[in-house]
């Protein structure tokens, strides 16, 4: 049986989602192609770590995966030639996994359409376009055992206004898109993995979270990355179509 290939977006930081869910599925036998777009690390996210792709790539090879990246703005439109590149280097992707995000606090005060669509065009048009060209790129290598998933998040914070916004339309597709793509044997759900220290906590912050965590401590990407791994596996197929709360049953919502 050939090896699920799957595509991680947004695999830029040592302690990020997307490494922890790339390292998983390496242990778990995937090859892997990896995105990341260090401009935005570097000036609008929490850092860019030089040097840390390679040697996540070198640690993923150690596990017996076949590895690729490349840098990829999601925002840029070009997902045919991103799926071409990655066919030339590993085959069809079977598995995408939506990491990659586009996420500024903003509020009723400072709220403005183009701070709006600067989310839409990498969290709604990046990553749809994305999805149907995949889709569409699946059909064509005659797959039957494909996974869509989409990082998302929710809940009331008044700081965050535009990225709630997009990520509730990639919530509100889940279903709809799960519906048309389960002739093709393709699975499609969100999972919101709630406040996970990726680095972004500060000690202020994790003992306010920490209350409302029934465990007593504040989600990992590991927690993250032990669920996706099962939902891109055989047993996961029949996980479809829903909006998954994988939070250790955060309260603060």
């Amino acid at each position: 049986m050939n090896k699920p290939l799957t595509l991680i977006t947004g695999v830029s930081r040592d302690q990020g989602i997307g490494a922890a869910i790339a390292r998983k599925l390496a242990s778990e036998g995937h090859d892997l192609y990896l995105t990341h777009w260090s401009p935005f690390d570097a000036t609008e996210g929490v850092g860019e770590e030089t040097g840390f792709i390679e040697r996540l790539v070198e640690e993923l090879t150690i596990k017996g995966a076949r590895v690729e990246h490349e840098a990829y703005d999601l925002a840029s439109g070009d997902e045919v030639a991103l799926l071409n590149r990655i066919e030339a280097k590993l085959g069809v992707a079977s598995r995408l996994i939506h990491n990659a995000t586009y996420e500024r606090h903003v509020n009723t005060e400072n709220f403005t359409t183009d701070i709006l669509r600067k989310h839409y065009m990498v969290n709604n048009e990046g990553a749809l376009g994305l999805t149907f060209a995949f889709i569409e790129r699946y059909q064509q290598a005659g797959h039957q055992d494909g996974r869509i998933l989409f990082l998302v998040s929710g809940g009331a914070d008044a700081n965050n206004l535009a990225y709630i916004a997009t990520k509730g339309a990639l919530i509100a597709i889940t279903p709809a898109l799960a519906n048309g793509v389960g002739k093709y044997g393709i699975a499609v759900n969100a999972l919101d993995p709630g406040p996970t220290d990726t680095g972004w906590i500060n000690e202020e912050l994790r003992q306010h979270l920490l209350p409302l965590f029934p465990y007593n401590r504040v989600g990992a990407p590991e927690d993250t990355a032990r669920f996706v791994a099962f939902l891109m596996g055989k047993d996961g197929a029949w996980v479809n179509g829903q909006h998954l709360h994988v939070d250790g049953g955060f309260t603060g919502r």
